[in-house]
């Protein structure tokens, strides 16, 4: 496991109709502020400011088919060439990196075919490469 060692934060917080917002600067508005989004958002600060991934190469929240199946994944960091390069699964604080999470960030990469994979709970994230149709676990996050 890879522990995170966040930049400074200042998140864009406000209320509204009793339920709290988060300002993402990804997307470009206001979403709902879960357990999980603030684990999201400290993490797109993470690759953008420790990591020096380029934010214009990020995408949040965006639907992929899987088969039959529409789901969403947290996070895509895609390459130069804009091809999809690292799927990043968040989860809150209080979920256990196992078994469970990574197979749901495998079944995402059927259909995005990255390099790199990652799932995160905020505190702690593994970081898998893909190559060779092979996994392989990784001691930090892959500089772009």
């Amino acid at each position: 496991m890879i522990k995170i060692e966040y930049p400074a934060y200042r998140p864009k917080i406000k209320e509204d109709d009793g339920k709290e917002f988060i300002f993402d600067e990804i997307r470009k508005r206001w979403v709902i502020l879960t357990p999980e989004e603030w684990v999201r958002q400290n993490f797109l600060q993470y690759l953008i400011h420790i990591k020096k991934y380029p934010a214009s190469l990020i995408a949040v929240e965006k639907e992929i088919k899987l088969g039959e199946l529409k789901k969403r994944f947290d996070i895509v960091v895609h390459d130069i060439d804009i091809k999809p390069w690292m799927i990043i699964e968040c989860k809150e604080v209080n979920v256990v990196l196992d078994k469970k999470v990574l197979d749901q960030v495998l079944r995402y990469n059927m259909a995005l075919q990255v390099a790199y994979l990652v799932i995160t709970n905020g505190s702690y994230c593994m970081a898998v490469a893909t190559a060779n149709n092979e996994l392989k676990e990784m001691d930090e996050l892959p500089g772009m």
